[in-house]
């Protein structure tokens, strides 16, 4: 009996853990991409993967875009992302994005700097681990590392 009762305690907290690997993505995003940006478009795809409807709005000046999102200066990429109630910047892989929703922190966004080798969208092999940060009005913090 004991044995038993063990076991059903333990997949109990499997399965709670479980439940949050994935947050619930929204169903629909905006990503905001220079014309010329093709690993923009492959970053859509990632999260269409996921089921999100991505808008892709072309842009030439992507710097208003990103000031009035509160990227702060030096932590910009290709692309923004407006997704639920959050900016993703750049290249951001989803384990990232999911533990945005599922905190839910009191943030503007985050981002991930860069277009770094490796990321989603980015081709070639990955070449250091990605800083994430997290920002509101401009300014950043260590969010994960990944």
């Amino acid at each position: 009996m004991k044995k038993r009762f063990t076991m059903l305690l333990i997949s109990g907290f499997l399965l709670v853990g479980a439940a949050n690997v994935q947050a619930v993505m929204p169903d629909s995003a905006r990503l905001y991409k220079n014309p010329s940006c093709g690993c923009c478009d492959e970053y859509a795809k990632h999260l269409e993967a996921r089921g999100v409807e991505v808008e892709i709005v072309e842009s030439q000046d992507l710097s208003n875009v990103k000031l009035e999102a509160g990227v702060p200066y030096g932590y910009g990429s290709c692309h923004t992302v407006m997704l639920d109630d959050y900016v993703i910047e750049g290249h951001v892989p989803l384990a990232a994005i999911d533990k945005l929703l599922a905190e839910r922190p009191d943030a503007d966004g985050i981002g991930l700097a860069g277009m770094p080798q490796g990321s989603p969208g980015m081709p070639g092999p990955k070449q250091a681990p990605f800083e994430i940060i997290s920002f509101e009005e401009q300014e950043a913090a260590p969010f994960m590392t990944l």
